[in-house]
């Protein structure tokens, strides 16, 4: 039996959040527009894509149970931490908790580095955002903030291309959208789906 592909749930919900968050960040919208950017972060960037991760599971995809639910629980935990207690932390604690991400994201771009080159690209573009975004907290330079908004727009744009490249090419069974797919990957992955 074929399993339905999560991925694309989970890398627009991260996409589409990524992106309105970074717009903020990189000064398009002021702090009025966060309401919208938490509600997201709640129902598409944290559940779709804890969902799409627990989809993975059957698949015995490893990769993609602990992207889509770590990065998920990551929307979950900023949209409360906005909402309820960002007045009450230190805004170095906040960097700390940025490189932190940034750690884990790291090791799953080395992780990516067997899959196409448009997944490697989302990690190592999410990496430089957190660097970015974690630099601005400890030094309160404005244009690191705003540069760590622009590097999230170029990795949620690299999401929504993915996302949308395997919509595409499954529908139509044929590569019409290119990801740079690792051969061994892609051969693993029909063998999979014959099996």
């Amino acid at each position: 039996m074929k399993l339905a592909n999560p991925a694309p749930l989970g890398l627009t919900g991260f996409a589409l959040t990524t992106w309105m968050l970074s717009m903020v960040n990189a000064g398009w919208f002021n702090g009025d527009a966060v309401p919208l950017v938490l509600a997201s972060a709640f129902a598409f960037g944290g559940t779709a894509q804890f969902a799409a991760g627990l989809m993975e599971m059957p698949r015995g995809n490893t990769f993609g149970v602990v992207a889509f639910c770590s990065y998920g629980a990551f929307w979950w935990s900023f949209a409360l931490f906005e909402k309820f207690f960002v007045t009450n932390v230190p805004a170095h604690f906040v960097g700390w908790w940025l490189i932190l991400w940034g750690v884990f994201t790291l090791y799953m771009w080395i992780g990516s580095l067997a899959l196409s080159a448009a997944v490697q690209g989302i990690f190592l573009a999410l990496w430089i955002t957190f660097g970015l975004l974690a630099a601005a907290e400890f030094s309160g330079i404005a244009w690191l903030k705003m540069a760590g908004g622009y590097a999230g727009l170029i990795t949620a744009a690299i999401a929504f291309y993915v996302a949308a490249a395997d919509v595409i090419n499954e529908t139509h069974e044929r590569a019409i959208l290119p990801t740079g797919e690792r051969l061994a990957h892609s051969r693993t992955n029909r063998l999979a789906s014959t099996s």
